[in-house]
């Protein structure tokens, strides 16, 4: 019993020292990105890059430890009313990791977290998951199979109808 105790106490060790955060350095997430990209340009801390064949945006902060990883969908000019409110049902239900957002007259798909925690497996998971996300966009509104239960499209309401003041 005493070496059966010793030896889950050292299992409990090993694995909890597996756990130990990723410690991501910019220079990995670049070569993490240059696995999997078609193109790639570094510019100071931002990384631009072709997954197939769509425009993602890497931008990352050593110093506030964040990451964000961005696509371009659509121009908030072109954008319906309608697709606007089905991507806010899609932050809840499909969206998962990633989130729609508005930015510079722009709608992206949008992944963020702290640089450093980052693994591997979530970093090109990440990049999948824009990439689904932007391309998705109009129809699924999906970065991944996985959806939460419950309503996932807006719910057309008639709109009130405005009374007309008489003088």
């Amino acid at each position: 019993m005493k070496y059966l105790n010793y030896a889950l106490l050292v299992i409990c060790f090993i694995s909890f020292h597996n756990l130990k955060a990723q410690d991501m350095s910019p220079v990995q997430l670049s070569e993490l990105i240059s696995q999997v990209s078609d193109t790639t340009a570094v510019n100071g801390n931002t990384i631009q890059f072709m997954y197939k064949n769509r425009p993602l945006v890497c931008v990352y902060d050593e110093n506030a430890n964040r990451m964000r990883i961005i696509s371009p969908i659509v121009e908030t000019k072109d954008l319906e009313e309608e697709q606007l409110l089905n991507a806010l049902v899609a932050n809840f239900h499909s969206a998962l990791d990633v989130k729609y957002a508005l930015s510079d007259e722009i709608m992206w798909s949008v992944f963020i977290h702290p640089l450093k925690e980052l693994t591997d497996h979530q970093v090109l998971d990440a990049i999948h998951q824009v990439y689904a996300a932007s391309i998705t966009f109009g129809s699924s509104y999906s970065s991944t199979n996985l959806v939460f239960p419950g309503n996932t499209k807006k719910k057309d309401i008639p709109k009130p109808k405005k009374l007309i003041e008489r003088g």
